[in-house]
């Protein structure tokens, strides 16, 4: 894969870890240092991402038009240097949870960007038959970092408290600036226009060109759909098993850092069947079985069962994505002309973002009306739906087979 996506790859999991080691670190220190309450503890989680995907906004079409990786490097630096403020106001005492909702924007902007900034230097990096293998690797990292980086987090904050994790995820992004730089390489600079400034079209120029596209509008509802609702049900499954069930906190994290082992075997064996089954039958495929499990979360007892029962439906539910996101990146990847890749995976963060934050505050009303597991499975049953979202037809998928008759000049679409 060469020496610079080695670097890129290293620079990933350095931060991948960082994050994962903070994970839940701002709602630990919301109340245990800020004795915030559960609606500061809510509006922490959900305005801060949905403000930041506000802000994200303008930051795509400017970031078309530059060389990304110096973007990657700001964005790293930028996140560093936010989250380097709790610590230091902690250290004076005089921390606030406006100085925490105002990281958590800077921080969720720059991630937005950062992942638009670094798909469209993935594809100028590698040529489109090792994206899929690119991101397989990428995604593996990601659930690996998953297993490892919470119980080291509880680890280090039980040890030095809850802010010791932010300062270690700012390292991991100062870590993380320091590897895409040493990537060196020459990146050629976009095509630049005459008027660099971002206009006012230039904001929906994502969404028209997803909208536009006959497999990436499906794929964009079903994704937006699909993460927005199983995120909502999250707080209310930790209410319900912390709460109603008595699940100490321990078990809580195994019964979520365990299944993450799924996501690294499906990963695992996304391209073996693509290069069998073709892309678009693994696309369909697994974008609909993994619909089917989080409705099993609703059953939840207390207990070992209880506890068996989570770990069975997280480890399918995150297998059948470790499958389906690297195909699904790189079906995004591919199927997204080269001057548009920013703009459009900007559009897509941000909608990600914002339907996420939407759904988990609509959820939170639900399930103070309906209780936590009628919610849960509300969002269970809804699920069950975004089957039909997924592309219908073969499109221009990663790693498709080449019919017999098709010539080997025939141009590979996107």
């Amino acid at each position: 894969m060469g020496r610079r996506f080695g670097w890129l790859w290293g620079a990933y999991g350095t931060s991948a870890l960082g994050t994962w080691l903070a994970f839940g670190a701002f709602p630990l220190i919301a109340i245990q240092v800020l004795h915030a309450g559960p609606a500061e503890v809510a509006a922490l989680s959900s305005v801060g991402a949905a403000v930041g995907a506000v802000v994200a906004v303008p930051l795509g079409p400017w970031v078309e038009f530059r060389r990304k990786r110096p973007v990657l490097i700001g964005m790293d630096l930028v996140r560093c240097a936010a989250l380097l403020t709790i610590p230091a106001a902690f250290a004076f005492g005089v921390l606030t949870f406006l100085q925490l909702l105002l990281v958590s924007v800077v921080v969720a902007a720059a991630d937005i960007t950062f992942r638009a900034a670094s798909g469209a230097y993935l594809k100028s990096l590698l040529p489109a038959e090792h994206l899929l293998v690119a991101g397989a690797r990428l995604e593996s990292t990601t659930w690996t970092t998953t297993i490892v980086g919470p119980p080291l987090g509880g680890l280090a904050i039980g040890l030095l408290g809850p802010v010791a994790t932010v300062l270690a995820d700012a390292m991991s992004y100062l870590l993380s600036a320091l590897g895409i730089r040493g990537a060196g390489g020459h990146e050629s600079p976009p095509e630049r226009r005459a008027d660099t400034r971002v206009r006012a079209g230039d904001l929906l120029d994502g969404w028209r060109y997803i909208l536009a596209d006959t497999t990436l509008r499906p794929l964009f509802f079903n994704t937006a759909l699909f993460n927005g609702l199983v995120m909502a049900a999250q707080p209310l499954l930790a209410v319900l098993m912390l709460g109603r069930l008595g699940f100490t906190p321990w078990q809580y994290g195994l019964a979520f850092a365990a299944p993450s082992i799924g996501g690294l075997l499906g990963s695992r064996l996304a391209r073996p069947l693509v290069t069998r089954f073709g892309g678009h039958r693994i696309l369909v495929a697994s974008g609909a079985v993994r619909a089917l499990w989080p409705v099993g979360l609703a059953f939840v007892g207390p207990g070992a069962g209880g506890l068996l029962l989570v770990v069975g439906v997280e480890f399918g539910l995150i297998f059948c994505c470790g499958v389906f996101n690297p195909v699904y990146a790189t079906c995004r990847l591919e199927r997204t002309a080269t001057d548009r890749v920013t703009r459009t995976l900007s559009a897509w963060a941000v909608t990600t973002k914002a339907s996420t934050a939407l759904l988990t505050a609509l959820w939170g009303v639900l399930g103070a009306l309906l209780g936590p597991r009628t919610a849960i499975g509300l969002a269970g049953v809804l699920l069950l739906a975004t089957p039909w979202l997924l592309p219908r037809r073969a499109g221009v998928l990663p790693s498709e087979p080449k019919p017999e008759t098709e010539p080997e000049s025939a141009p590979s679409g996107g």
